[in-house]
């Protein structure tokens, strides 16, 4: 069997986004597709040893120091060699620029791979900086793989690897997620209105939740949002002003809680508006629990889960017209609605469940394995 070692910045417990959802789906599922994989990351807990998660084992190392969101630690470096001698792949994911350093420095002769899960979009100062070094390591590794090929064509820094560039996209294992109780359902119905638009995500400046709550203003539809981040305080100052009663802030849930409200919600809306939002891991839960999707066309993976008149609308980025017609067309059109859930239903299962995102990883260590 394969043994596989992943590395990124940071992993459960600390955090829970996208990318730390993608390596976990990875590392569970392998085993049935002939790999066996172990983490290792970064953590503000400090150093562990190892520990089993599941099916598989993390490993993380004490964080030096950080800079412009990225973490450095020097002990992970004689970790990482350590790790990477026992692996036969070595599989990245960015970005991650501390982990193209590490990458130099070990000079580990194993196969590589990078999930090249986004542009970097906000440090445009410091990726000035980086990009000499981002652009060796990528040139460097064995194969890039990109979650959808419409962020490989928008995407002017895989453009210019396009030919080591292969497209898998997530992938999600609906198994894994807690089934909902009645009387936990039954809490939700008495908190909230029976019909209702979802938002879930971190309070990131992408989001576009700025642009929503301004969409929700002159009509009667509730919108419930799960999570918290950095843009909390400033959301609520807004809702405020704007005077809106039909926004529920629910702060961040447990997954049964989560998962309670993708039952019960009537839509999926998903306003990010810029290429940091690479995919939208929470609008393919959507998908999933066949729920009509709302989102932004920005070139990203938003619009390879949802295709505009088909599993859902797509609207421009950052036009609150065009949203709140969007919502309004969902809102009165339940035919058109449910349609639109059961379109995004199936592409779900032809298109994005663990197993296949897991099957296709495999085909592509076996050929770096062989080749």
């Amino acid at each position: 069997m394969l043994k596989v070692l992943h590395f990124y910045k940071t992993y459960y417990p600390d955090t829970f986004g996208g990318i730390e959802q993608v390596i976990f789906q990875l590392s569970e599922g392998g085993e049935q597709c002939g790999f066996k994989s172990d983490v290792l990351s970064l953590s503000p807990r400090g150093k562990v040893d190892k520990r089993s998660v599941s099916k598989h084992t993390v490993h993380c190392e004490s964080i030096s120091f950080s800079l412009a969101s990225t973490p450095f630690s020097w002990a992970v470096i004689k970790r990482f060699k350590e790790l990477a001698a026992q692996a036969d792949i070595i599989h990245y994911h960015f970005p991650f620029p501390f982990m193209d350093l590490v990458h130099f420095i070990s000079g580990i002769k194993k196969p590589t791979v990078v999930s090249y899960h986004s542009d970097i979009v906000k440090q445009k100062l410091l990726l000035k900086l980086y990009t000499p070094l981002m652009e060796l390591f990528l040139s460097k590794v064995d194969r890039i793989v990109a979650a959808s090929p419409n962020y490989v064509e928008t995407s002017h820094i895989l453009q210019k690897f396009k030919d080591k560039v292969s497209v898998i996209p997530y992938g999600l294992d609906e198994h894994s997620y807690p089934k909902s109780t009645e009387s936990k359902l039954n809490q939700w119905r008495a908190k909230l209105p029976s019909k209702f638009f979802l938002f879930i995500g971190a309070f990131r400046y992408y989001k576009g939740l700025h642009v929503l709550l301004e969409a929700a203003q002159h009509s009667d539809y509730p919108i419930v949002i799960i999570g918290s981040g950095p843009a909390e305080s400033e959301l609520k100052k807004q809702t405020k002003e704007l005077g809106l009663t039909n926004v529920y802030f629910v702060g961040a849930l447990e997954d049964e809680d989560k998962i309670a409200l993708l039952e019960l919600c009537y839509a999926i809306v998903f306003p990010s508006h810029l290429r940091s939002e690479a995919f939208g891991i929470s609008l393919l839960e959507g998908a999933m629990f066949e729920k009509p999707l709302i989102s932004c066309e920005i070139g990203t993976g938003t619009t390879f889960i949802n295709i505009d008149k088909e599993t859902g609308i797509a609207v421009p980025p950052c036009d609150v017209a065009a949203l709140r017609e969007a919502m309004d067309t969902l809102w009165e059109s339940p035919a058109l609605a449910k349609q639109y859930g059961v379109n995004a239903r199936y592409r779900y299962e032809t298109v994005f469940t663990s197993h296949q995102m897991i099957e296709k990883y495999s085909k592509l260590y076996q050929s770096l394995i062989i080749k």
